[in-house]
């Protein structure tokens, strides 16, 4: 019987100072007793995959503007040079093919001989174990997550990542001692996720949205405090928001320029206000 093989996409800097994308074809192991074969129908693109992919891209990573196409039809290339100073963070990772990819969704078309295995045989599936960009995936059953015969693999995709992040910023508040939040690109898919949690959980969650558009998404879901940072009153509603919730907590999505400080400053500001409440 012929090896079962299936495309894989892959990351490679070399130590010349160039990101490499390609496709290449790898074998797909059988499944071990408690393991299945997903045929992978659809895997989103994170902030988490980005980096992995082009090279730390949200603190700069390969110029993919200037990239080349190569290889063969078959199999095709990408390359992009990386930035001198960024070698330095590429370090551990230099020459080393990387599968990219966090989590997916499709069919299980192979199953193990466990009882667990077995019962997800023909089961359009979610899963988390990374190596997701490519079409076959040998996975243990456990991290497989059963999708509703109406939900589309692409829906099922994102069950995951973007989850398991808005529930750790509300853990985190609590094992903190916090009882609200602030938090940037709130329009965003995690940032919607935050909000239904938010709302369902009782928690006073302040949102900074860029747009009326981006606050009218929000609105629209039943968030309470939405702040528009492209409006000129934007510095006196976040405090305004934070002095209503007493949010202490923020987490920013964004990084870089001057909204982690403002943020500071208006949660300075909000508790200040408090009578008998100022501290040098």
């Amino acid at each position: 019987m012929a090896e079962m093989t299936g495309l894989q996409l892959r990351s490679l800097i070399k130590k010349s100072g160039e990101l490499e994308l390609s496709l290449v074809r790898v074998p797909v192991p059988d499944p071990g007793p408690d393991e299945v074969v997903v045929r992978v129908e659809a895997s989103p693109i994170n902030p988490s995959d980005l980096g992995l992919l082009l090279g730390a891209a949200l603190l700069g990573g390969a110029d993919m503007p200037a990239a080349k196409q190569g290889g063969t039809k078959d199999s095709p290339t990408v390359t992009a040079k990386i930035p001198e100073g960024m070698m330095r963070a590429m370090a551990a990772r230099i020459d080393e093919s990387m599968p990219v990819g966090n989590e997916g969704a499709g069919v299980v078309v192979k199953a193990g001989s466990s009882p667990e295995a077995q019962k997800l045989m023909g089961k359009k599936v979610a899963m988390l174990g990374g190596a997701m960009y490519a079409q076959y995936r040998t996975m243990k059953a456990v991290q497989c997550l059963v999708l509703p015969d109406n939900v589309t693999a692409a829906d099922g995709a994102s069950c995951f990542v973007n989850p398991l992040t808005a529930l750790a910023m509300t853990v985190t508040m609590k094992n903190e001692g916090h009882t609200a939040l602030v938090h940037t690109a709130a329009a965003s898919n995690l940032g919607q996720m935050l909000n239904k949690i938010c709302l369902k959980d009782g928690i006073e969650l302040v949102n900074i949205v860029r747009s009326a558009e981006q606050e009218k998404i929000l609105r629209d879901i039943g968030a309470k405090h939405v702040v528009d940072s492209s409006k000129p009153g934007f510095m006196e509603d976040l405090i305004s928001a934070c002095k209503t919730t007493g949010a202490t907590l923020g987490f920013d999505a964004i990084g870089g320029g001057k909204l982690a400080g403002q943020i500071l400053g208006a949660m300075e500001s909000a508790l200040n206000s408090r009578p008998g409440a100022y501290s040098r």
